[in-house]
């Protein structure tokens, strides 16, 4: 299982994606640079995801732990569990009745399917 990442820690965690692996000091100049942190504010937040498994510093050099895809992955069976009972054909409803979907979403969605069929 994923561990839990808050809003603030995923927009962390999207800055060390792209720059990983990271010095410390280079992950708080560029937090500074996107996300208008002070240094302390990093640490904190590289020391909490380091103690929850998301992160790992070392020689403080930065990298992740878990991927985006996971952590992404995580959050969306999150939602479908907690807001829709669970059902993914009752979020993709939900979803679909506010957003037209294009032929070519249509057409990937589509693949998914087939893929997981087989």
């Amino acid at each position: 299982m994923v561990p839990k990442i808050f809003e603030s820690e995923y927009r962390f965690c999207e800055i060390l994606w792209e720059n990983e692996p990271v010095s410390s000091s280079e992950l708080a100049k560029l937090c500074n640079e996107r996300l208008e942190w002070k240094k302390s504010t990093t640490y904190t937040v590289i020391k909490r995801l380091t103690e929850r498994g998301v992160i790992k510093s070392e020689n403080a050099i930065v990298t992740s732990l878990v991927s985006r895809e996971e952590v992404q992955a995580q959050e969306s069976a999150d939602i479908v569990e907690k807001s829709f009972d669970g059902s993914l054909p009752a979020f993709i409803a939900a979803f679909t009745k506010r957003k037209n979907l294009s032929s070519q979403e249509i057409e990937e969605i589509q693949q998914i399917i087939d893929r997981y069929k087989e």
